[in-house]
């Protein structure tokens, strides 16, 4: 179904880097690992620059997971409609005790997958909160460079903006591509939300403003960094829980909530990150 490559540890294809100079470096220490990050956040555009209508990417009809994943249509939607790939992964611990990351991408066009596209990579250090990137941000590169449809844009399990430094894992990802990208988190790393969270109806939203745990954000002007979003909700037991979603780069908050919703098909997840999510699940059967 989709393609993975053969990766020697670590990904290393800097030529497709448009700011080679913030690879997530797992040797680096975490006041170095921190450091890059406030780099990172000063470099990021948290405005639109991405010439994409919410309306041209939206998906009515979500895909049919209850025995496969939808075949790969190459040829499929109209080849000027913007290209939006998922990205997720999934975890093996084999018995040598070395962890690796399966890594996948799923690119999409008018509501239809063109491609599959993973990676199986080797990690470097244990999860971090808020040096999620450092761990698998090049996994998710050796994913993305197996891709060969060129994203316009990117959609991460995981926060850009809602971050301690402003500069989660779609962010890093984004400035490293120079793509625009958005993160898609299933909790709140960090900020305010304006108004509670709990038991909301569909479609609704608030956001999500910096306060003193992000310490990259001027406190007296509380920049709004995402937004709480609840794309879905049972009709008689308000029990989902919201997303949080903020931009990684090349997006502003309030355009990265409306991709989201026009993304969302039905479900919790939008169509990318879901299909991404079972398809890293797929390989890893298959690694397994």
């Amino acid at each position: 179904m989709g393609r993975e490559p053969a990766v020697d540890p670590p990904y290393d294809h800097a030529d497709n880097l448009a700011h080679p100079e913030f690879r997530p470096d797992p040797a680096l220490s975490r006041t170095e690992m921190e450091s890059l990050q406030r780099e990172l956040a000063a470099t990021a555009t948290f405005a639109d620059d991405n010439g994409i209508d919410p309306a041209a990417v939206a998906i009515d009809e979500p895909a049919d997971l209850t025995e496969r994943l939808p075949e790969a249509q190459p040829e499929a939607g109209n080849s000027s409609s913007p290209v939006v790939v998922g990205l997720d992964q999934a975890f093996l611990t084999p018995d040598d005790g070395e962890d690796r990351a399966v890594s996948a991408a799923v690119a999409i066009r008018d509501g239809d997958v063109i491609e599959y596209a993973s990676a199986t990579t080797p990690l470097s250090i244990p999860y971090i909160p808020g040096l999620l990137a450092f761990r698998e941000g090049d996994p998710m590169l050796a994913a993305l460079d197996a891709l060969e449809a060129e994203p316009d844009l990117l959609v991460c399990d995981g926060s850009g903006r809602i971050h301690f430094r402003e500069a989660g894992i779609a962010t890093h990802v984004g400035v490293l591509l120079d793509v625009p990208s958005v993160g898609v988190a299933k909790s709140l790393l960090c900020g305010a939300p304006a108004e509670p969270t709990g038991e909301r109806p569909a479609g609704w939203r608030t956001p999500i403003r910096a306060d003193e745990s992000v310490e990259t954000a001027d406190p007296d002007t509380a920049p709004i960094i995402g937004h709480a979003f609840q794309s879905r909700q049972y009709p008689n037991s308000r029990r989902v829980n919201p997303l949080y979603v903020s931009p990684g780069h090349r997006v502003s908050p309030a355009t990265t909530v409306e991709l989201v919703e026009a993304l969302c098909a039905g479900y919790k997840l939008p169509e990318p990150t879901r299909l991404a999510d079972a398809y890293a699940d797929a390989v890893k059967r298959d690694a397994g």
